[in-house]
């Protein structure tokens, strides 16, 4: 039974997301598995809103990726 990463970060409706545990750097998936949760947020919000409208989740997106090693 797969399980979700716990590095990735829950993101508040403040937009903030929680700190996450650092762990290796070295990357365990491919990016485009990576952070399920706050990528489908983020592709969302830009279908829906416009890129220049969803900045809280694109950049929780990249602190989740960057807490699974990924350089972004």
């Amino acid at each position: 039974m797969p399980t979700q990463s716990p590095a990735c970060p829950t993101v508040n409706e403040g937009g903030s997301a929680a700190p996450a545990p650092a762990t290796d750097s070295k990357p365990k998936k491919k990016i485009c598995c990576a952070c399920p949760d706050t990528k489908r947020l983020r592709d969302e919000c830009i279908v829906e809103h416009g890129e220049s409208a969803c900045t809280k989740w694109i950049e929780a997106h990249k602190r989740c990726l960057r807490a699974e090693g990924f350089n972004v």
